[in-house]
């Protein structure tokens, strides 16, 4: 036994010693290994290894800028930017760091989301980059940093925010998801509200911090303008809350409103209803998003006599006193017959106007002519744009002489064949309560910059002056026996002031003709009559089942006006100044 064990002892040793000389080999070719890869990262040429590494780790962004903020006259905010962050992981970090269901269930907690919708993106091995939740409030963005969990880090980021809610809207607008304008102010000021963006290069550790030292550019971004108004959020919310209160009285399909300062032709209010919230803009439809105070082309009825009138009288065609035969209510023109809501006879010119007859409209519009009257309805502003500096306005229907039709001139003189907007309107109203000055409407008083100058100021603007001062006057007396017991618009009367207005009740077209049933519903008028300040309108589209401007539209008139001339102190007329101002016409027996 010991034979044989000595003898296999040197096939062991030359065994053992092959073994050692594979692992010596081994070791040495791994050693060589690392050595030529240490001497080439060294020695070598490595540039474009060197690049990628710092462009793993390098970072150039553009430096979003906040939007800046529309104010109304008072300087009260109605849009603004608010800080917000991006709430974003790393999945690659956060797997590695083995803690992916605690990070789960903490943002999940957080920010009230779908723990499985959290999940799918923090699973994600080789991502190095989801958003989770964007636009998150700074609060809930400061918890979720207190909690220092590795592969979550933020994004600055703003988001646009309206205070009133509804309030103004149609005239405010939105900001789309992207930060662009996309309706109202918002739209027609983007360029001066967005400002410009700045834009960093610059490098960031492991855990996606910057490496302040590491900035190679920094251009600093230009913060967006600020927007100021002639809008009055009080006279606003007066005018939203009478327009609500019309909405529900009289089941209508829709409603809308304007208050205008006369002498500057600013407006102070415009507001118009279904609405909606820029807050949650795409929660609307497009219906809802309607401005249709400037947007709504209609037939504007009775309302437009006055331009008729005030054209006749600034010529010197006709006189208060005169008469007019208004045919008991039926009267054949041009083979077709024209109407009276109610049948009047002899009437002077001051009662026909105060009693809204059409027949008596359309006899005076003969007596101008086609030429004239067009004219004087041009210079009013009916047909054009009023330029009021809004997205979304019509310029409503004048159609040129050439295609009047011989029943034209007698149909457009009672608001028919011709379509207008509410602002048209209200302003063609202001010029007569400002001596026959036609303004142009203001919406935008200034553009600012952040440090306060002045980029854009927008300047009062006459348009035209379609009457005499002399003209506006007289407009003015007839106009506010309108609101007296036996005028249309009695319901209209502000206690211990003179209203000086005009109903409209227009039947809305149909093929064929005009609906029996549907029709738009309107009252404009000037406050105080004696000295206007105010020249308010109200339409009403549909109102069921009262129809009447009178009786619908008055009323919402007479409330928007009370608050109105309080708020703005606009003091009561005197009883004997406004007893002898009211007093020059006396009504004759029909």
């Amino acid at each position: 036994m010991r034979n044989i064990r000595g003898a296999n002892t040197p096939m062991i040793e030359r065994r053992s010693w092959r073994r050692m000389a594979l692992l010596a080999l081994v070791m040495t070719l791994i050693w060589g290994g690392l050595g030529a890869r240490l001497f080439y990262l060294h020695l070598g040429d490595n540039a474009h290894r060197l690049q990628k590494a710092e462009n793993n780790h390098r970072r150039s962004r553009e430096i979003l800028v906040g939007r800046g903020r529309i104010l109304d006259r008072n300087d009260k905010v109605l849009a603004l930017d608010l800080s917000t962050k991006h709430v974003v992981v790393d999945p690659e970090v956060v797997l590695q760091s083995g803690y992916s269901r605690f990070v789960t269930h903490q943002l999940a907690r957080v920010l009230e989301l779908d723990p499985a919708m959290v999940a799918a993106k923090v699973n994600r091995p080789g991502r190095r980059f989801e958003y989770v939740m964007r636009h998150v409030p700074m609060d809930l963005a400061s918890e979720i940093n207190s909690m220092g969990m590795l592969g979550v880090f933020f994004n600055d980021a703003s988001n646009r925010n309206y205070p009133g809610g509804r309030l103004a809207s149609h005239v405010v607008g939105f900001a789309n998801h992207e930060g662009v304008g996309s309706a109202g102010i918002e739209l027609r000021f983007d360029r001066e509200l967005r400002g410009v963006p700045g834009f960093r290069m610059t490098e960031i550790d492991g855990r996606h911090r910057e490496v302040y030292q590491r900035r190679t550019m920094d251009i600093q971004p230009q913060e967006g303008s600020d927007v100021i108004l002639t809008i009055d959020q009080h006279v606003q919310y007066f005018v939203e809350v009478a327009l609500d209160k019309v909405m529900a009285q009289h089941n209508a399909k829709g409603a809308w409103a304007i208050v205008q300062h006369v002498r500057s032709g600013d407006i102070l209010a415009m507001a118009s209803r279904p609405a909606y919230d820029p807050n949650e803009f795409n929660r609307f439809r497009d219906d809802d998003r309607l401005n249709r105070a400037i947007g709504f082309v209609y037939e504007p009825g009775s309302t437009f006599k006055v331009a008729v009138f005030a054209a006749a009288f600034n010529e010197g065609l006709i006189k208060p006193e005169q008469i007019v035969d208004c045919e008991n209510g039926r009267w054949i023109h041009n083979g077709r017959p024209l109407r009276d809501f109610h049948p009047y006879g002899r009437l002077s010119i001051a009662d026909a106007l105060k009693k809204s007859s059409n027949i008596a409209a359309a006899k005076v519009a003969l007596e101008l002519g086609e030429a004239r009257l067009y004219d004087y309805l041009r210079a009013f502003g009916v047909g054009s744009r009023t330029g009021v500096g809004l997205p979304g306005e019509e310029g409503g229907i004048l159609n040129p002489r050439s295609r009047w039709t011989s029943l034209s001139i007698s149909r457009i003189a009672m608001g028919h064949e011709v379509a207008t907007t509410a602002l048209q309107l209200v302003n063609m109203q202001s010029a007569i309560g400002n001596q026959g000055y036609l303004m142009k409407p203001r919406i935008v008083k200034q553009v600012l910059n952040t440090r306060g100058d002045v980029i854009l100021d927008v300047k009062e603007e006459v348009l035209a002056r379609p009457i005499r001062a002399d003209t506006a006057r007289l407009m003015c007396r007839l106009l506010a026996r309108i609101t007296e017991t036996g005028g249309t618009g009695v319901r209209a009367q502000v206690p211990g002031y003179t209203v000086a207005g005009k109903t409209g009740t227009a039947q809305k077209p149909t093929r064929g003709g005009y609906s029996d049933d549907d029709n738009i519903s309107s009252f404009m008028g000037l406050i105080p009559a004696e000295d206007p300040q105010l020249s308010i309108i109200v339409v009403v589209d549909e109102p069921q089942p009262e129809r009447t401007g009178g009786r619908v539209a008055a009323p919402a008139f007479r409330e928007i006006a009370e608050q109105v001339v309080r708020y703005l102190d606009i003091p009561p007329v005197p009883a004997e100044v406004a007893q002898e101002f009211q007093s020059i016409f006396v009504e004759r027996p029909m």
